[in-house]
């Protein structure tokens, strides 16, 4: 038996083909089929089983359109309540294939339905997709299905990774959400591990009771996506088939006939956004957290125009946006020249590293930290203003000085350099942290205070 991972590094998840002696199986496929279609060729097995472990929040599922063309069962939780044709897994029922066998286990908790799947070769345990129950180092958050229902999933949550903790130690373990993912309470480590591992270091399963996992999995959640409120019902409605990734280039003159129609994203490095960007062009960079930032400032599948430079790859950022549901991306215009040459008006910000904001920014120096809630309980700078950035793109914080400068600070940047286009428009002068960021300049403040 073999199994391969197929992390999606930009929503922190990962899908697994698994094959054994010609048969093949997908566990919780994302919509880009292909990868697995491709991986199951290169294993030279033909897919029998599409497993799911639960309707999923925070992607749409590659399950129903991978099955349809494999001719796989597609197999989903017994408590789904899909409305297109699956196979029921039901707890303990086992599917049978010569000496190997998938035994649904009943695992609620990151929702209702949830199942993790057990196989089995010739009767002993080889292996666990545990998808949002157990994960490595944590386990999946018990919120995403609303408030009122948290803190009993968060109950549920408890027996189940306590009954996945009293597997044999051996026992590979291979879940769904990972480093990255939203739909983790707590920080997920790297994307397997052997249940014996997780007994002995995963904090969760360290805790006496139910009342203490429960408090802990709900003291310290951040924000999640705005656009997971989407996922669900586009799961269980059915899942439509990938979009057509090719995108055309479009013209400076044909985007602007389609000025107030279309949201521009600019995916260019941060820097060169700050040198110079259209108006109203979102600043959001094209790497691992671009489709994460796009589902959760952006109004839901709203059609898109890119802005990229020429080495950029196009196919990469509407694949990423077809796996949240962003369908209608209207095509690409490559660098700003074009637009310039053609009498288009641009915007730009200054930036600043951590040392010459400590140089230039004097006594009482006007900051926003627009990182998670945890970052900002964790440390920040002294007399700070903290506004997450999603809520930052909702409205301004009150207080701000549109005549000073307005520092701008998160970790790498990338968030900062998101936020300086928000303000601007909203008629601050931003200047964003780059490199180290805010976490530069509190390493720098602790080498120049006094011993």
């Amino acid at each position: 038996m073999e199994v391969r991972l197929l992390r999606t590094p930009g929503l922190g998840d990962s899908s697994y083909v698994l094959s054994h002696d010609g048969l093949g199986i997908v566990v919780d496929p994302q919509r880009d089929i292909h990868r697995f279609v491709d991986e199951a060729e290169v294993l030279g097995v033909q897919v029998r089983y599409v497993l799911e472990t639960h309707i999923h929040n925070d992607y749409i599922s590659g399950g129903r359109e991978l099955a349809r063309q494999t001719g796989a069962d597609l197999i989903l939780p017994a408590g789904a309540g899909a409305a297109f044709a699956y196979v029921p897994a039901f707890h303990l029922e086992d599917y049978v294939e010569g000496d190997l066998r998938i035994r649904p286990l009943h695992t609620p908790g990151h929702t209702p339905e949830h199942v993790s799947y057990l196989i089995l070769l010739d009767g002993g345990i080889a292996a666990l997709f545990s998808g949002g129950s157990l994960l490595v180092g944590a386990a999946g958050r018990t919120d995403l299905l609303g408030e009122p229902r948290a803190r009993q999933l968060a109950r549920l949550q408890y027996g189940s990774v306590t009954r996945l903790s009293k597997l044999g130690d051996g026992v590979g373990l291979y879940p769904t959400h990972g480093a990255g993912s939203f739909c983790s309470a707590g920080v997920a480590g790297p994307a397997i591990s052997t249940i014996g591992q997780e007994r002995t270091s995963n904090p969760v399963l360290q805790h006496p009771d139910a009342d203490q996992f429960v408090a802990a999995q709900l003291g310290t959640l951040d924000p999640y996506p705005r656009y997971y409120s989407q996922m669900g019902p586009a799961n269980l409605r059915g899942p439509k088939p990938m979009p057509v990734t090719e995108l055309a280039d479009i013209s400076p003159e044909a985007l602007k006939s389609m000025l107030g129609e279309v949201q521009i994203v600019d995916g260019r490095p941060k820097q060169s956004y700050a040198d110079g960007h259209l108006p109203d062009a979102w600043g959001i960079e094209l790497n691992e957290d671009f489709v994460t930032w796009v589902g959760w400032l952006l109004p839901y599948d709203a059609p898109i125009v890119l802005v990229l430079d020429d080495d950029q790859d196009a196919g990469q950022a509407v694949t990423a946006l077809a796996r949240i549901g962003f369908d209608h991306v209207r095509g690409v215009m490559r660098g700003i020249t074009g637009w310039l040459e053609s009498g288009g008006k641009l915007v730009s910000h200054s930036t600043i590293t951590a040392r010459g904001f400590l140089e230039a920014a004097g006594p009482d120096p006007q900051v926003l930290d627009v990182r998670s809630p945890s970052e900002w309980n964790d440390d920040h700078l002294e007399g700070s203003v903290h506004c997450y950035l999603p809520d930052l793109a909702l409205a301004v914080p009150g207080g701000l000085d549109r005549e000073r400068p307005l520092y701008v600070g998160c970790t790498t940047g990338h968030r900062a350099s998101t936020a300086a286009g928000l303000l601007a428009r909203a008629g601050f002068r931003p200047v964003v942290m780059v490199g180290a960021s805010l976490l530069g300049v509190l390493m720098l403040q602790d080498q120049q205070a006094p011993v």
